[in-house]
């Protein structure tokens, strides 16, 4: 696990992206956006090449949306879970940004998902919440005390966008279809909807500070040793050309 701050972007990590990536990162409008996608993106490749021994610029990265992927009409491999290429093949790897948290998880042949969400009052989570919650997940929050309501809801949205990005799903699989036990609890998977629901996922909390919450999942039976860096030192490297 590497956790960044995006205010550590630089023109010299922008020199890290692929052409697709520095495309995306340039239709950003806001440059908050533009941060903290360099900041993951490269990140991420940086990761990636310090596992497999190689050079940034040697790791590249295919994109498969697996909901995608079982629909002909669509193409999975414009956008979806980024799968380490070249040398860093093997590797597998997911990464979240909100607010100024900026979060890369990083295994060896075990599917990963990680999310950080930002806990805002200012979103209608009650709306949101008939959507992506099961009838007992709603009951559950509607349980808590007011005051923990939304950073509860969040809770609950992160446990789930992580195990679907693990799989590959990403949101377009549903935050519905995923059931997990409730968030004032210790995170586990309680129930998956469909025919495409893995045969076991690990799942766990983490700490991203005050106003965040945060979640990681792998598709193993566990247990799974979470080792936790701060990626400051290798981003001011590699921005300063010192590699």
């Amino acid at each position: 696990m590497w956790w960044a701050d995006p205010n550590l972007a630089s023109p010299g990590l922008l020199e890290l992206l692929d052409e697709r990536e520095r495309g995306r990162h340039d239709r950003f409008r806001l440059a908050a956006d533009r941060d903290r996608y360099v900041v993951a993106h490269a990140l991420a490749r940086l990761v990636c090449a310090r596992a497999a021994g190689c050079d940034p610029g040697e790791v590249a990265f295919r994109l498969h949306c697996r909901s995608c992927a079982r629909d002909p009409s669509k193409r999975g491999d414009s956008h979806g879970k980024p799968h380490p290429d070249g040398p860093a093949r093997g590797l597998e790897i997911s990464h979240s940004h909100s607010g100024e948290r900026v979060v890369v998880a990083l295994t060896r042949g075990v599917p990963v998902g990680v999310d950080v969400e930002g806990v805002s009052a200012e979103r209608d989570i009650e709306g949101v919440a008939e959507i992506a919650l099961a009838e007992n997940e709603r009951a559950a929050l509607d349980t808590m005390p007011a005051g923990d309501r939304v950073a509860g809801f969040f809770g609950y949205w992160a446990r789930k966008e992580a195990l679907l990005k693990a799989t590959g799903d990403g949101l377009s699989g549903g935050l519905g279809t995923v059931r997990v036990n409730p968030p004032d609890q210790p995170a586990s998977l309680t129930g998956w909807d469909g025919p495409h629901a893995p045969e076991r996922a690990w799942l766990s909390d983490l700490d991203a500070g005050p106003g965040y919450r945060a979640a990681l999942a792998a598709l193993t039976g566990g247990p799974v040793t979470v080792a936790t860096h701060d990626a400051t030192p290798l981003l001011d490297r590699s921005a300063s050309g010192r590699g």
